[in-house]
């Protein structure tokens, strides 16, 4: 038998090696619930892990689908290592797009080159915006991040359909629930013909640059990294934890808005309700997959990415259920968040109580 023993102190080699030990287990057993469905286990790990590698198209189509992805779980990580809880980025992705569209559609008939920055900035101020509601509750009354964050995706989502049902519906579009598609000003520049990788991959990426600089070089990612890991040391340095809030808050929401307008100018390039896809719920996969650490969150968001395009191959070619998907992506989470209780204890042989 075994137990549960403490640690002195947290262990490094584990907390590298719980993440590729998540995805092992996740594989396998990934592979028996493809199995109970009467698919090949092993035939749908090639599909969904090796296939795309070795197709062009799908390896581009891992830039276009990792970007978001890692975007939006770099701006979760800032508030999660200071201990805050901001689930509701999916709501803030929302935001973003909407208000980008709006903007797009606002002046749909008007050209230059200064319309994608001003989509830029409201996306990113929507989502901000959106974040800021429940910094605001929790460090003015107490609420908690976690649920009101979370409901606010609901109340987006609804905001979303409201907007392409009445004011950015596609006035020419049959009473159909979308927006025109947007004008050429409107619409990212593409880095590679015959793909869909926009500008916004290369944007992340120096988010991803800007985002270790801030936690490894600058005071407030000290500050933000002393918040989560020694709260009442940080409060003998004087550092104020609403101020933290609302910064992290911000920033984790403007993220998500910037990655809501690269998508609707990017691959989508016009508003839909099924503009939801589910990165902003993926992302804290990624987050805590990555570590929380840019480079780990990059690598993290390419084999997040690696899981959609192959789950929608292995959708059309193995005909597995699109549920099965996200229960495979689902495994993810709960095997690493399980397998993190090893970075803070370890697994002794349970001694035997003596005889009396």
């Amino acid at each position: 038998m075994l137990r549960l023993e403490a640690r002195r102190e947290p262990s490094r080699a584990m907390l590298l090696l719980t993440p590729v030990l998540a995805v092992a287990l996740t594989v396998l057993f990934g592979g028996a619930l493809f199995a109970a469905l009467g698919k090949d286990p092993v035939a749908a790990m090639r599909v969904i892990f090796v296939d795309p590698l070795f197709d062009p198209y799908s390896r581009s189509e891992l830039m276009v689908k990792g970007a978001p992805l890692a975007l939006i779980a770099i701006g979760l990580s800032l508030g999660f290592r200071a201990g805050i809880w901001n689930i509701g980025a999916e709501g803030q992705f929302i935001m973003g797009a909407v208000a980008a569209s709006a903007v797009a559609l606002a002046f749909y008939d008007v050209q230059g080159l200064w319309l994608l920055p001003l989509m830029l900035v409201a996306g990113t101020a929507a989502g901000a915006g959106w974040a800021m509601i429940p910094a605001v509750l929790k460090t003015r009354f107490g609420a908690n991040e976690i649920l009101v964050s979370l409901m606010l995706v609901y109340v987006a989502e609804q905001f979303l359909i409201a907007m392409v049902s009445g004011p950015l519906r596609d006035p020419q579009g049959f009473n159909f629930p979308l927006s025109r598609s947007f004008h050429d000003s409107a619409v990212l520049p593409v880095l590679m013909e015959y793909t869909r990788v926009h500008v916004g991959v290369l944007v992340t990426l120096l988010v991803v640059i800007a985002a270790q600089v801030l936690m490894s070089r600058h005071i407030f990612g000290f500050r933000i990294r002393l918040s989560g890991e020694a709260p009442r040391a940080a409060r003998f340095a004087g550092v104020d934890r609403a101020h933290v809030t609302w910064a992290c808050m911000g920033l984790s929401g403007a993220a998500a808005g910037l990655a809501g307008m690269f998508e609707v100018a990017g691959p989508a390039q016009q508003l839909a309700p099924s503009l939801p896809v589910g990165y902003g719920f993926t992302a804290i996969i990624v987050a805590f997959l990555g570590r929380l650490s840019p480079p780990g969150i990059v690598l993290a968001a390419a084999i997040m990415a690696l899981t959609y395009i192959g789950g929608e191959t292995a959708q059309f070619a193995l005909g597995i259920p699109a549920a099965a998907n996200e229960t495979f992506r689902g495994m993810l989470l709960f095997f690493l968040l399980g397998l993190d209780i090893l970075v803070r204890y370890r697994l002794v042989p349970k001694r035997r109580e003596a005889r009396t």
